[in-house]
């Protein structure tokens, strides 16, 4: 099978699009081709589809062989991977996803996309459609105790479940210690990825991820965008900020009418044949 490798800030995926839409047991392809030191590695596997309602429908599985609704740097991986393939030939596109239709613009240098600018649409904090068990006017300003710490958390959804976990400094081992403890917390019943913000000034944060289904990662495209708007809600930082991230920024902008408008890089790591074990 033909893939294509990509990364948006660090976020990696492999890109798979079928010549023929056909039945496949694609959670089983995804923890086989993502394992890391096995197989190709990567945090997700994207699946290219034809849509009869968009320009093309995404699918994104987890190396664990979940399914994620949305995934904000695999969407503009997609974005740049459609274009460049000439599946789909516009510069602003229109994108299926579990989580509704993502409207990518791409910015283009000498035919070559440089950075994707995309409408996430606007999120959601009724506890219900997050979902989390924590009451409808706590949803920004909740605790959650994990192990042995007790956590200033702030839950909402941005195309998938999103916990923002507030700290004065972001220490990786807390990360990796606290963020599967908090993922699979009684309070998420589909459980939550995980966000620890470290606000630096009104226009400028630090996010790091422990992402649902994938383990800590370089860059959540969605995660940033919770975490902007939850520090926009709790009004430690403007409507507009820079999010710092391993590899790089992430520009996300909440507009007055809540529309979250996240603005990024896509990267082409190599193309290849994939041969599929067993």
């Amino acid at each position: 099978m033909q893939i294509t490798k990509m990364h948006g800030l660090g976020n990696d995926f492999v890109m798979y699009s079928p010549k023929k839409e056909k039945e496949r047991d694609y959670p089983a392809l995804a923890k086989e081709i993502c394992a890391r030191h096995t197989s190709v590695g990567a945090d997700g596997l994207i699946i290219v589809l034809p849509s009869e309602t968009c320009d093309a429908r995404m699918r994104i599985i987890n190396a664990d062989g979940s399914e994620a609704e949305m995934c904000g740097n695999g969407i503009r991986c997609f974005a740049k991977y459609v274009y460049e393939k000439g599946i789909v030939k516009k510069t602003e596109m229109t994108i299926e996803t579990l989580a509704g239709v993502i409207r990518p613009k791409l910015v283009l240098e000498q035919g070559v996309v440089s950075a994707v600018v995309v409408d996430m649409g606007k999120p959601v904090f009724d506890p219900k459609e997050i979902p989390t068990k924590i009451a409808e006017g706590d949803v920004l300003n909740a605790t959650v105790t994990a192990g042995d710490k007790t956590f200033d958390v702030a839950c909402l959804n941005s195309g998938v479940p999103h916990t923002l976990v507030f700290v004065d400094k972001i220490v990786l081992d807390d990360v990796f210690k606290y963020g599967p403890m908090i993922e699979k917390h009684d309070l998420f019943p589909k459980k939550t990825n995980v966000n620890f913000v470290e606000v630096v000034d009104r226009n400028t944060i630090i996010v790091s991820t422990w992402e649902r289904g994938a383990g800590k990662t370089m860059a959540c495209g969605t995660g940033c965008c919770a975490a902007a708007v939850a520090c926009a809600r709790r009004g430690l930082t403007e409507r507009s900020v820079t999010v710092k991230l391993e590899a790089g920024d992430l520009k996300i902008e909440y507009l007055e009418d809540e529309t979250m408008m996240m603005t990024g890089p896509a990267e082409t790591v190599f193309e290849g044949i994939y041969f599929k074990k067993g």
